[in-house]
């Protein structure tokens, strides 16, 4: 009998850990159980928190796969061979060169001007990958929701006249500029999309109609009316239409109003 802290079946193999040393059994397996889970209960009409950290729910993580697969673990250790996984009391390798990225799974953080509300795409998956990434580099989940929306319609594979695509309609140049290689794989698309909503964002003093227009039109056209919503109809219908679905009134621009007119 062979005592370790994790075990992993590889093809027809047999791997253990036990300390920081893995080895092959070299024997034939007849059974792998657990000697003991040891899980501390929180007290009696306690509920986890912050500030009891014995009894806080512990993270977990999406191990993305390359090939888009992907599996949810509670605990990922990194070394040269990939990734040590464990799920329940059973934990496995996984080879460095099967992984794409690691991810948290945290809980939807509602932060201040953040509009917190019941909303869903109807795909669990691109739920997961809204908020996930929406967390991840802090911007509204419900603000990329509202995006998504209304620029696919939650189709991962459309492509607008201009080339614009995947679910956020990232243009090509748009897409290189933050390492998005497939626009329609909804992984990287959110991802890309995203991380240029958040650029936006700080950009703009977090002003979310500015964001938006920059999005439709470009940040080169809003910093050319002077840091306002340009008077294209087809960028001020944009942004108000977002705006409202998100839940906030887009700001009226004098300056841009003027030029308009």
């Amino acid at each position: 009998m062979i005592v370790a802290d994790e075990v992993t079946k590889i093809g027809a193999d047999y791997w253990y850990r036990d300390g920081g040393l893995t080895k092959r059994v070299a024997g034939t397996v007849r059974s792998v159980e657990a000697v003991r889970a040891l899980i501390e209960k929180p007290p009696e009409n306690q509920a986890p928190n912050a500030e009891n950290p014995k009894t806080a729910v512990p993270d977990s993580f999406w191990v993305m796969l390359k090939g888009g697969a992907r599996m949810k673990v509670e605990e990922v250790k990194e070394d040269d061979d990939g990734a040590w996984c464990r799920r329940g009391n059973f934990s496995f390798l996984i080879a460095r060169e099967r992984i794409d990225r690691i991810e948290r799974d945290s809980t939807l953080t509602v932060k201040p001007g953040w509009q917190a509300r019941g909303w869903t795409t109807g795909n669990p998956r691109f739920d997961q990958l809204i908020k996930t990434n929406g967390n991840r580099f802090g911007v509204d989940p419900y603000l990329v929701f509202c995006v998504i929306e209304h620029e696919s319609h939650f189709d991962s594979h459309a492509i607008s006249p201009k080339g614009a695509r995947g679910l956020m309609q990232l243009m090509p140049g748009t897409a290189a500029r933050f390492g998005v290689t497939n626009p329609f794989d909804p992984a990287q698309n959110v991802v890309g999309g995203t991380r240029y909503l958040k650029e936006l964002l700080t950009m703009f003093g977090d002003r979310v109609d500015l964001a938006l227009a920059s999005y439709n039109a470009g940040e080169g056209a809003v910093l050319k009316y002077g840091s306002n919503v340009p008077p294209y109809r087809e960028t001020r219908e944009y942004v108000k239409r977002i705006s409202r679905r998100y839940g906030i009134e887009p700001k009226q621009d004098r300056k841009a109003t003027s030029a308009s007119n």
